[in-house]
């Protein structure tokens, strides 16, 4: 990893993130870094960030990603007591509402998929 190729994707991210708060300002529906890594990908995908250059930092910013983690983890230890106190309801929301979101996601992609898949099939036997 130089330090060109570190510039170069620092600047690409610095430059999808900065397109990402302006579409964020201007539409809002999503976060802006959200719309940052989609323009990050697109870009990608175009060629107009080169994937040779950036692929090395990409690897290393993912492998140290846990230095990112580390506030989070601060803040589960300075709300021990209440973690403590609540503990068995927050681990039941969060299985419920996976357990809920996949089954949504599941039937409404099942569906999609299939009536697609018909609607194709109905076209091409036309």
């Amino acid at each position: 990893m130089t330090v060109k190729n570190f510039c170069y994707t620092l600047f690409a991210i610095a430059f999808s993130l900065a397109l990402g708060k302006l579409t964020h300002a201007l539409i809002s529906g999503l976060p802006a870094s959200l719309y940052g890594m989609i323009f990050y990908c697109v870009f990608l995908q175009l060629n107009w960030f080169d994937a040779n250059k950036v692929s090395q930092v990409n690897l290393w910013l993912v492998k140290h990603m846990g230095v990112c983690f580390v506030p989070a983890g601060i803040g589960i230890i300075n709300h021990f007591d209440l973690i403590k106190q609540h503990g068995v309801a927050l681990i039941g929301i969060i299985f419920i509402s996976t357990f809920i979101l996949l089954t949504l996601i599941g039937w409404l992609s099942e569906r999609f998929l299939v009536e697609k898949n018909s609607t194709s099939a109905t076209i091409s036997n036309q």
